[in-house]
């Protein structure tokens, strides 16, 4: 996969395709991929938040990826801690499950998949790491392949781009930020400058994540136990990834006057209410300080302490998202029942990055500029594991038929939960982070997680061929 790149004025030149040349980039291809560190849970498959998988409708998502061959529903079959079904009172339509995943257990399962993938005399993948810098698009608009930072390439007859908040991203902990995809990872510069010049229309969104607690500094005998439920259900269609385990419970608490109080007269430190950043956040989402404000009749909110692991002395502390001052969080934390003693591991913050409007994408994932580049996750403008799931599943099994010059796949809304969301991505002004609902979907009656097995499969055998561009000429690498 590597060869050498030619310089030509300050260009790369790949075969007669000359790139753009601005730093800055992460880009997944069918036969490439981003290597991770020693610690997997930074790499490909890594739990970047909240190590859960599902919940409404979301767990619909999965069961769908999974009825397509992909693996994020077996893998939190793999590694769960617990598992409860959500709405079990309403109908089948709304009814959810919902896993809190082991986080470092989820991101090794992961890359035992990609390292047994790649090994071995008939591997169709190959990992790389590296950063990259460019995108390389021909003369006709069509994508040839990408450089990296220091002077790599990689030829490529079609390229998925998957940035999460990495792109342009800015972590906020009250007025202070730094430039970071999440904490302790740097952020890409230079690739929306690469994405304007191809007439690529770019904006800003934001998301957030909670402070982290020590489990051992917290008293669980004033909050409620959220045990796991004690029926087996799973995301896996697969019955051999239906082996139990033992379960860990979550915990139940929740925000006090005292709480709202310190939000209230901390409010102009934030980086949203105090101006620093104007970036949209996920309305469905909403940081603690948002909900305070927004519903500021209610006298308290629940709190859930969530495990991220089984060795891991880490709770993620579900419903606290804030950016903050770490001062303040401190004490906010503190005045929660059961925490006033607890040690804070990690502050919260917020991240705000850059993203296409997914307008400008097909239903296929595809651009409609460059032909050959695939766009999914956040980079869309969508938030969560599930949707993200699903997107990278639709654009890397369609790059891999536009690079065999095959028909590209389409799952009609009326399909699936993934129609529907691909369909509104695609044709709706969306200028917040957009996350899958069961209200998005007029057949949510009909798309359950009951029978996305059905449904999916009948969708995938009724597709109809679709027209392709013309196929590109061969691309030869130059001379070094």
């Amino acid at each position: 996969m590597w060869f050498s790149a030619a310089k030509v004025k300050g260009e790369t030149e790949i075969g007669g395709c000359r790139s753009r040349r601005v730093r800055g980039g992460h880009c997944r291809l069918p036969s490439w991929r981003a290597h991770p560190p020693a610690d997997a849970q930074h790499g490909p498959g890594g739990v970047a938040c909240n190590p859960a998988v599902g919940g409404p409708s979301k767990s619909t998502l999965v069961h769908e990826v999974d009825a397509l061959g992909g693996l994020i529903g077996r893998l939190a079959d793999r590694t769960y801690l617990q598992r409860r079904v959500l709405n079990r009172s309403k109908g089948p339509a709304v009814r959810a499950l919902r896993a809190q995943t082991g986080k470092r257990e989820y991101s090794v399962a992961m890359r035992a998949v990609l390292d047994e993938a790649s090994s071995g005399a008939g591997s169709t993948l190959d990992v790389r790491e590296g950063m990259v810098d460019d995108l390389v698009v021909d003369a006709n608009d069509r994508v040839a392949g990408v450089t990296t930072h220091f002077g790599g390439a990689f030829r490529a007859p079609a390229v998925v781009l998957t940035t999460g908040t990495f792109l342009g991203g800015a972590i906020w902990v009250g007025a202070k930020s730094l430039p970071a995809g999440r904490a302790g990872e740097m952020a890409s510069f230079g690739l929306t400058e690469t994405l304007g010049t191809l007439g690529f229309e770019t904006g800003r969104l934001k998301t957030g994540t909670p402070a982290r607690a020590d489990s051992r500094s917290v008293d669980y005998s004033v909050m409620v136990p959220q045990p796991s439920d004690e029926d087996d259900h799973w995301f896996s269609f697969d019955s051999t990834e239906w082996v139990r385990r033992p379960t860990v419970p979550c915990h139940l608490t929740r925000t006090t006057t005292a709480t709202h109080d310190l939000i209230r007269e901390n409010l102009h430190l934030t980086p949203q209410y105090g101006g620093f950043m104007t970036s949209a956040g996920p309305r469905y989402c909403p940081s603690v300080e948002d909900k305070v404000v927004r519903f500021a009749g209610r006298e308290s909110h629940q709190i859930f302490l969530e495990p991220e692991g089984r060795a891991i002395h880490e709770l993620y502390v579900q419903g606290f998202s804030t950016a903050m001052p770490e001062h303040v969080q401190l004490a906010m934390l503190h005045s929660l029942p059961g925490m006033e003693a607890c040690k804070m591991v990690r502050p919260a913050y917020s991240v705000d990055y850059d993203y296409l409007p997914a307008t400008q994408l097909s239903r296929t994932l595809m651009t409609k500029t460059v032909a050959g580049l695939f766009l999914a996750g956040q980079v869309c403008g969508t938030t969560g594991y599930e949707e993200a799931a699903a997107q990278g599943w639709v654009a890397g099994v369609n790059a891999s038929l536009y690079s065999a010059s095959a028909p590209l796949l389409t799952l009609p809304r009326e399909s699936s939960f993934i129609g529907t969301m691909l369909d509104d991505l695609t044709t709706k002004d969306l200028r917040e982070p957009y996350r899958v609902l069961t209200s998005r979907s007029e057949y949510r009656l009909l798309l359950r997680a009951d029978n996305a097995e059905t449904e999916t499969a009948q969708s995938r055998r009724e597709q109809p061929p679709r027209r392709l561009p013309p196929k590109r000429p061969p691309v030869t690498s130059p001379a070094a």
